[in-house]
């Protein structure tokens, strides 16, 4: 019947759940097309394929139960749900969508008697969208739910936040909730309760101590490709990279990725093959500083996409939500283990993911981790190298200058990483002395690997009898105080830089030591009794040291310390600095 309706190319529209007689395809594709993805929904007078149009005919999005409703909006973020499957399976009969029944009624259901401009699917997830934004406890949520059903007795919502998280799971966006041991009452090496206990007694309901929330990467990384508003776009790293060479604005432009597609020619020779970074950091969520808390989520940003988009909310995975009350430190990687795990597979083996702008319609796709981007101390947790003592520099590396002064240690020496012929390397007011040293040697992956060759392996957890107890290390193993897991990914060790700095806490400390510093502030200014101390101790910058005036201990005002005229005069410029819209806060507001 439908063969005559062929195009003068061969092409003939497809009826198949994936195409929905918006695409076209060669008829004899048209049979495995609808094979595979199944017979659409609701196509039940076939205008487009011979059969006459009557006056009620019109386009319509039908769900398995029968019922229709008007082309939703969220239709299209069915569709490339379903069509992911549909690649995942090729019989694609009836029975591999029995599982999106309930959402395919929710789509097709009026939100209220004669209102077509909202699903009832479609309201939820509005709801539920606000509920985020604007941060509504669950309770509120169910208690807004039950006053739009008392206010609209015939409107078709969920009754519970629950019902309604219980719906968006299906659309791809639940997680895992784990438990160590789950099938025990207690910790089979210290015998601890697993259980939450009030008064030495368990309550009536089990609450176990620590639950870690698992978001599986793969099923976003492959929502990205299914998407037609993101696919493209996953590939802009490759085509929309920049074409000069001394300009840097994304990673893929640093010479960390380079090196990583010359050791991986595999990896990098498809541009959809996925590039991730890791951040993690911890948060007190109850935003109360009196109760100490530190919950740390775990982050994946893709650098596929343009630097304008990598970094904005929408676009960042959690997948990771470690609970506190305090933070994981040496144990991250106990935390680490499910992600790290998913991300070996997804090298090692991959994914079959559906593309949206290719023919071919799926291919392999490949993840791999590229770097982290954290905080000092956070980069200690992550990478196993201690962040406090003599050799806290990473880079240093054992070679870490650093010395003792009053109350903390000091680390100098900067003056080595300028050219040799810059006239401070000879300048005496620095320490006393000439530099003459060059950088600091450059550590290869040879180098560090034997260095975690030395370390022991310690025993995780705080119990007190097990891995709480503090290990004194020896010589041999440096600042090393584990052997990261993340070196369990079979390509970590070949990366350049494995672990970035959060510029923005590096920025905010400095200016906050500078200001403080300049503007003499009794809270703030590094330029303390004790500094002065150290510097007559170290015999250097004589005029600044301490000195008695008959029982006064005078303190020389330093050349770089503002005297109240030109406080005033600072402070009137910066009240007068205008930024451009969205660039910076008011500064005039925090300026007295």
């Amino acid at each position: 019947m439908a063969k005559p309706f062929v195009n003068d190319r061969g092409f003939i529209k497809c009826q198949c759940r994936r195409c929905l007689n918006n695409d076209s395809h060669q008829f004899e594709d048209l049979e495995s097309h609808i094979f595979r993805n199944g017979f659409m929904f609701g196509y039940n007078q076939w205008i487009h394929h011979g059969e006459p149009a009557t006056a009620n005919a019109r386009t319509t999005v039908a769900g398995p139960s029968g019922g229709i409703h008007e082309r939703d909006e969220m239709f299209d973020v069915l569709d490339d749900i379903i069509s992911e499957d549909a690649d995942e399976d090729a019989v694609g009969g009836l029975s591999s969508y029995d599982q999106y029944d309930d959402l395919f009624a929710a789509l097709q259901s009026e939100l209220y008697p004669d209102v077509s401009s909202f699903s009832s699917l479609n309201f939820l997830v509005k709801l539920m969208h606000l509920k985020v934004l604007n941060k509504w406890t669950n309770k509120s949520f169910d208690e807004l739910l039950k006053l739009l059903k008392l206010a609209f007795p015939k409107i078709d919502l969920v009754e519970s936040h629950y019902e309604a998280k219980k719906l968006m799971t299906k659309m791809g966006l639940g997680y895992s909730s784990i438990h160590e041991n789950s099938l025990k009452d207690t910790c089979p090496v210290c015998s601890e309760s697993r259980w939450k206990l009030q008064s030495g007694k368990r309550s009536g309901k089990n609450v176990p101590h620590k639950v870690l929330r698992y978001f599986p990467v793969g099923p976003r990384l492959k929502r990205l490709f299914a998407t037609s508003k993101t696919v493209k776009l996953m590939r802009w790293h490759s085509t929309g990279k920049s074409k000069d060479n001394d300009v840097m604005r994304h990673s893929v432009d640093g010479k960390s990725w380079q090196e990583f597609d010359k050791r991986h020619p595999q990896f990098a020779g498809d541009v959809r093959n996925v590039r991730l970074g890791l951040a993690a950091d911890g948060f007190n969520p109850f935003g109360n500083m009196s109760l100490s808390y530190s919950m740390w989520p775990v982050v994946l940003t893709t650098y596929n996409l343009p630097p304008w988009i990598c970094m904005k909310a929408e676009y960042l995975m959690l997948s990771l939500l470690i609970p506190g009350p305090q933070s994981p430190g040496k144990d991250m990687d106990v935390f680490l283990r499910p992600l790290i795990d998913e991300l070996k597979e997804l090298w090692v083996h991959g994914l079959d993911t559906r593309d949206a702008a290719s023919e071919n319609g799926v291919f392999r796709m490949r993840a791999a981790l590229l770097c982290t981007v954290n905080d000092f101390p956070a980069r200690s947790s992550l990478s196993g190298w201690s962040g406090q003592g003599y050799r806290a520099c990473p880079t240093c590396n054992e070679d870490t200058p650093s010395m003792r002064v009053i109350g903390k240690t000091t680390f100098f020496g900067h003056r080595r990483f300028l050219p040799t012929n810059h006239h401070w390397r000879s300048n005496l007011q620095f320490d006393g002395r000439t530099e003459r040293k060059r950088p600091p040697r450059r550590f290869s992956t040879t180098d560090i690997l034997e260095q975690l060759r030395r370390v022991k392996t310690g025993i995780p957890g705080k119990h007190p009898n097990y891995g709480g107890v503090k290990r004194k290390r020896g010589d041999d193993e440096l600042n090393w105080r584990k052997k990261s897991i993340f070196y369990e990914l079979p390509y970590w060790a070949t990366i350049e830089l494995k672990h970035n700095l959060d510029v923005m806490h590096i920025e905010k400390n400095v200016c906050d030591s500078l200001l403080g510093t300049l503007l003499a502030d009794p809270h703030k200014s590094k330029d303390t009794d004790n500094a002065r101390r150290d510097l007559a101790k170290l015999g250097i910058r004589h005029e600044l040291h301490l000195f008695e005036d008959g029982n006064k201990l005078m303190k020389p005002a330093a050349d770089y310390t503002f005297f109240e005229a030109n406080q005033r005069k600072f402070c009137r410029f910066i009240r007068s600095v205008k930024f451009s819209d969205g660039f910076a806060s008011n500064l005039s507001k925090n300026v007295a």
